[in-house]
């Protein structure tokens, strides 16, 4: 009989083998891509806040007065 105890090998070397076999496929040129898009959207997205966060002022300023 086998005894199945903490032996973790078997699920990391599978995970491994995946990780490795993504990265093999995926060239430098879109992890580059990637980033530069995550670049830009972060960018979008603050700038964005921003603009609402000053309407939202805005408005609250208007219902002082």
């Amino acid at each position: 009989m086998m005894n199945h105890g903490n032996d973790h090998t078997t699920i990391w070397g599978t995970l491994s083998g995946t990780a490795l076999g993504i990265a093999a496929t995926i060239s430098s040129f879109d992890i580059v891509k990637t980033i530069i898009l995550g670049a830009i959207g972060a960018t979008v997205s603050f700038g964005v806040s921003l603009l609402w966060n000053k309407v939202a002022n805005f408005f609250k300023q208007q219902s002082k007065n």
